[in-house]
């Protein structure tokens, strides 16, 4: 049942977990139950693990995860009566994304015979529509991004748009009790159903992204997920496992997380300042959260996401335990690029300009590069070679043409050839295509759905 538009008292928001798939307790749920939520809300996806998924349309997460999930999320919320709303659907938001979890949404429904009525907001956007919109002046970088480029736009396999409330609180008027989007905000799920129920922008969007990331919030992120009460002077959180805490500062740490600024984070239609919040322990395990406020900006703007191909890879690994060549690891790398240069010069014919190496030294400087503060020699080193070629056959090749380097390559001085270990037989592992982000952009929008594409499962009459 649609959530009334009369203003409400308090709204009760449960999130699970921080993703769709990553798994939670059926008791965490049946607890958040207990607690009187009017929604429950979960992020399907994030750019966290690189440009891939958004590029090629696939999900991170396998299907037999999502499937469990939804199924204790489905049965959840036909029980409470109340909407499940899950964004950035199969990992990026793309429409196959979309239609990826619906696809499985609708599976799980017909198993458990559950009659919900289903909206997908798809939020890819036209490459053509964009372009328009460059020409009008309306698109610009964030940064560090510059000037846009129409090239830009018609190189991208997948771009999608990052929705706010505004398309899913729609949907959800127009009867959809199973709302599944495209690319949105992280918050924009949790804080839909608290505005539309009336509730102050400030605390709503605050609490909205601190539940964001489930237990991130608590004192033990492994158990689970956390429940916000939202009122209209501010709210309160608590975490859905009876044994874990919030506190004052895990609960103000979470504003440290994936923003710029730790007192100001922009949404599609303001910002959220939290510069004059308070954080109050209630008892042992819950946390008020007063004095949080909203700044409606002047123009609604939809940020921008797309990935394009940059070539094809192949990775090689090699460990090394050999105490000479740790104690020079850097030496015998820079020595590897300059022979393995030379001879795929010599073997292939291609010039540095033909293809991209990364020699990565794990268990030395993989992680922090030149900034680790640990000088010491490594006891044995992961040598992994990264190539990037314009087709698949040139990356291995070139990879091939390592193979005895990484096998046997001394240092210059050696009067010995060493003998390292490669990981994996055959030692050449083809990635296929690689990927990389080129949009970071917003565009200023009339209406804050008007980007956005709804699709219901079946007739629904506007309430």
């Amino acid at each position: 049942m649609p959530p009334s538009s009369d203003a409400a008292a308090r709204v009760g928001v449960l999130t699970p977990s921080g993703m769709l798939g990553a798994g939670f307790t059926p008791e965490s749920i049946e607890r958040g139950l207990t607690l009187g939520p009017d929604v429950i809300a979960i992020d399907g996806g994030s750019t966290d693990s690189g440009p891939y998924y958004l590029g090629a349309g696939l999900a991170k997460t396998t299907a037999a995860a999502v499937r469990r999930d939804l199924r204790i999320l489905l049965k959840a919320a036909a029980t409470a009566r109340i909407p499940l709303i899950v964004g950035s659907c199969g990992t990026s938001g793309t429409d196959s994304g979309v239609d990826w979890v619906a696809e499985i949404a609708e599976g799980v429904m017909a198993e458990e015979g559950l009659d919900l009525k289903v909206a997908r907001i798809y939020s890819e956007q036209d490459p053509g529509f964009l372009k328009e919109q460059l020409s009008a002046g309306r698109i610009r970088p964030l940064p560090p991004h510059g000037p846009l480029q129409p090239e830009t736009l018609e190189s991208c396999t997948h771009i999608v748009g990052m929705m706010g409330h505004e398309p899913i609180a729609e949907a959800i008027r127009d009867g959809a009790q199973v709302i599944l989007a495209g690319r949105a905000t992280d918050t924009a799920l949790a804080a839909a159903v608290p505005l539309m129920l009336g509730m102050p922008a400030g605390p709503t969007w605050h609490a909205a992204k601190i539940v964001e990331c489930g237990g991130q919030a608590t004192t033990d992120p492994r158990l689970g997920g956390v429940f916000a009460t939202i009122d209209h002077d501010g709210f309160v959180i608590e975490p859905l496992d009876p044994t874990n805490i919030c506190t004052p500062i895990s609960v103000a740490a979470h504003m440290l997380y994936e923003t710029a600024n730790p007192y100001r984070m922009r949404e599609p239609a303001g910002t959220l300042d939290v510069s004059d919040a308070t954080y109050t322990a209630v008892d042992e395990r819950r946390v008020r959260v007063e004095g949080s406020r909203f700044e409606t900006a002047e123009q609604h703007t939809i940020k921008l996401e797309g990935a394009r191909v940059t070539g094809y890879e192949t990775v090689s690994f090699t460990g090394i335990r050999d105490p000479r060549i740790t104690a020079g690891i850097e030496t015998w790398a820079s020595y590897l690029r300059t022979v393995l240069t030379d001879r795929i010069q010599q073997t292939l014919g291609l010039s540095d300009d033909d293809y991209g190496l990364d020699i990565r030294l794990y268990g030395h400087n993989a992680i922090l590069g030149d900034i680790d503060p640990d000088a010491t020699p490594p006891r044995e080193v992961g040598v992994m070679l990264l190539v990037n070629a314009s087709t698949q056959n040139a990356a291995t090749a070139i990879a091939k043409v390592a193979n005895p380097l990484m096998l046997h390559l001394p240092l210059p001085d050696m009067a010995y050839l060493p003998s390292f270990a490669f990981a994996t037989s055959p030692a050449e592992m083809e990635r296929g295509a690689a990927y990389e982000f080129v949009l970071n952009h917003a565009v200023d929008v009339d209406s804050p759905a008007g980007m956005f594409r709804t699709h219901h499962s079946r007739e629904v009459s506007h309430v």
